[in-house]
């Protein structure tokens, strides 16, 4: 499939195209890692044809799979991703994009220009693969509902779902905190509160990122590991153990939250999470810009 670059709209979803594989290439040089493969599942929910134009919403699964340097072990996340896409006929019958709008997992973080990565790199290089098998149960069944419904970054066997109990907030702001209470509560076996519940809808410390936030941590439900930018707090996400979480924000307020799941061959974090959905994925891939910072939360199971 080719984009039309003569519209405006396709001309920008193509360059857009451009910009976050050479995001993804310096985030790899900067990790010191090699993607081996990047194999998206594509799943057609609706089509609607006019005339010459055919209108596609989609969900697309990405795997990607990356080797660090002089490892054979290969490391595996999914990104899942909401397309609407509109396709035109061009004079030979052959079909191009004319505009596609999706909520990109790498928006906030297009640049890596002004990090250290030969520093980081090597720090990264240097560790070895943790032992996360003595983690407590509570911890271990977070992870386990975690990984069923992380929604379209999920596989055929969890459906691409989310859990149909619960409101998709998506298109109200977003879901990422709505999805971290439910690993809590579902998984983690946290009982709600007065200020942290869900009863036909979510309080604002269960489903705003900000106030979740502040709860965990003046609840006593969580103590902070770490805070500040990438630079800053990078070594101590070694720490994070899965169930516990990471809040990232700009300019004070959290707009996003991730729950740790895991940690990949060289012991870095991994995290899943709802709006663009992630599995397994590392902590900061997608949340590289220099303005963002992390809050690195111990959750006390």
């Amino acid at each position: 499939m080719l984009y039309d670059t003569s519209t405006k709209y396709g001309r920008w979803a193509y360059e857009h195209e451009l910009k976050r594989m050479k995001y993804l290439h310096k985030w790899a040089d900067k990790q010191g890692v090699e993607f081996v493969s990047i194999n998206p599942k594509i799943i057609i929910r609706r089509v609607r044809e006019k005339g010459q134009e055919v209108y596609v919403n989609l969900m697309v699964s990405t795997e990607y799979k990356y080797v660090y340097e002089n490892e054979s072990s290969i490391n595996l996340f999914r990104i899942g991703t909401y397309h609407s896409v509109k396709i035109v006929k061009g004079e030979e019958d052959e079909w191009f994009i004319a505009r596609e709008w999706y909520t990109d997992p790498f928006a906030d973080s297009l640049k890596l220009d002004d990090i250290k990565t030969v520093e980081i790199k090597n720090y990264i290089l240097s560790h070895r693969p943790r032992d996360l098998s003595k983690i407590n149960k509570r911890r271990k069944t977070a992870v386990q509902y975690a990984d069923k419904y992380c929604g379209a970054a999920g596989s055929e066997k969890t459906g691409y779902r989310y859990n149909s109990k619960y409101i998709n907030y998506n298109s109200r702001g977003g879901d990422c905190a709505n999805f971290a209470s439910q690993i809590l509560f579902e998984g983690g076996k946290f009982k709600k509160t007065h200020a942290w519940n869900y009863n036909k809808g979510g309080s604002k410390a269960w489903v705003n990122a900000h106030a979740f936030k502040n709860y965990m941590l003046y609840s006593g439900r969580g103590s902070l590991i770490a805070y500040g930018n990438y630079e800053k707090v990078y070594k101590a996400a070694y720490r994070l153990l899965p169930g516990d979480f990471i809040a990232y924000g700009k300019k004070g307020k959290v707009t996003h939250i991730s729950v740790v799941t895991g940690a990949d061959s060289k012991g870095y974090t991994l995290v899943n999470c709802h709006n663009i959905d992630r599995y397994r994925v590392p902590w900061d891939l997608g949340w590289s810009d220099k303005g963002i910072r992390f809050w690195l939360v111990r959750v006390h199971y």
